[in-house]
Formats: C-alpha cells, sequence, structure tokens
C-alpha cells in the first residue's frame, strides 16, 4: 500500500449552478514531502468547514482503484472520449491518492502508519455535494458515488509529519465495528442526491 499524489488546493471562487461559490475541490499533485498536521496537508484549503476539515476531517483519501469507473461514467455521459486518459490524482477532491486500499478495508478508528512517521486515523466516509457533481461535470455524479459506495474516507491526523507521492503504509486495525461503506450506506439510505 502506498500514496500515489498528495494533492492540495487554496479554496477559490467557482461557477456552480450559475452562483459563484468557494471550494478547494480542485486539488492538484504536490511534489515532495508535504507537511501534515492536526487542521491538514500544508497548503490546503477547506471552503465549507461545516462538512470538509476540522480535526475529524482533516485529509481526505481516495483510492485509485475507482478511478476508472469515473472515466468509463464520464465517456458514457459523453463528457470525454472512451479512450481518454485518467483523471489525474486529487480530481475526486482526495488530498490523498492511495493503492493498494479501498473503503471497504477501511474501518473507522484504523490507523495508516506512514513510513516517514505520520499516523492518520480513519474517521468517516466523504459525502457527495453539488460541488462534487459540477467538477465531475454532470448532474447524477453524487448519486452514483452514493450507489457505488466509491466515496473515500476522512482521516484525522493522530500523529504529524510529512507524506509524499510514493510513501508506502501500514494498516493498523482499529476496533473493526463498522467499515466506511457500510456506514455510508445507513447514512446515506432514503437521501436524494
Amino acid at each position: 500500500m502506498h500514496i500515489v499524489s498528495v494533492n492540495t488546493a487554496r479554496a477559490t471562487p467557482r461557477l456552480i449552478n450559475d452562483r459563484e461559490v468557494l471550494t478547494g475541490i480542485g486539488k492538484q499533485p504536490r511534489r515532495g514531502p508535504v507537511a501534515v498536521s492536526r487542521m491538514g496537508l500544508e497548503g490546503d484549503e477547506q471552503a465549507d468547514l461545516s462538512v470538509h476539515g476540522g480535526p475529524s476531517k482533516a485529509v481526505y483519501a481516495y483510492p485509485l482503484a475507482h478511478y476508472p469507473f469515473w472515466r468509463t461514467v464520464r465517456a458514457q455521459a459523453r463528457l470525454d472520449a472512451w479512450d481518454a486518459p485518467l483523471l489525474p490524482p486529487g480530481a475526486m477532491g482526495e488530498n490523498l491518492t492511495l493503492e493498494g486500499l479501498t473503503e471497504r478495508e477501511m474501518w473507522i478508528g484504523d490507523r495508516l502508519v506512514f513510513e516517514h512517521g505520520a499516523v492518520l486515523a480513519v474517521s468517516e466516509p466523504r459525502f457527495p455535494c453539488f460541488k462534487f457533481n459540477a467538477v465531475m461535470g454532470f448532474a447524477k455524479a453524487a448519486k452514483l458515488m452514493v450507489e457505488s459506495g466509491y466515496c473515500g474516507a476522512y482521516l484525522g491526523v493522530i500523529e504529524a509529519g510529512t507524506l509524499q507521492a510514493g510513501e508506502s503504509f501500514t494498516v493498523q486495525p482499529g476496533p473493526r465495528d463498522v467499515n466506511v461503506v457500510d456506514l455510508f450506506r445507513s447514512r446515506t439510505a432514503g437521501k436524494r442526491f
């Protein structure tokens, strides 16, 4: 298991549904080590702190394994050609693009222990919003995230340090009471997206 990309963005205004909103969803890959502390990655901002950021949602991780699904969905929506390259890391709004670990294998309370000393704890799934629809380019993106369970996970910072692309990590199991997908499904059941 390793980090494919560390991604950050400053919150900037963006026109969504004919109104200007502040968003930090447009994450871009960073080179070299990036400091991570209790409130998140150095150089990263969240626009709506009621749903993103803070100690328990300091870092958002998303599995690289789901990127082909989103490429196919975008091709079906005629937003990309079938042979278009995968979206770049950070396109889902994630801070960490991970390989080797999906939401189904993440349990609330698990700790991701990175080789350069940072320790992050799985705290909850990410819930999609209208900004996700806008960045994906079609109105049903949030609904597809709910149906697929490809939500990614928020992580709290247990031990500060640095993170960088290529860095390996291990999972230190937590209590294993509920995994990210099951919690996501229970909290989205019956809601409209």
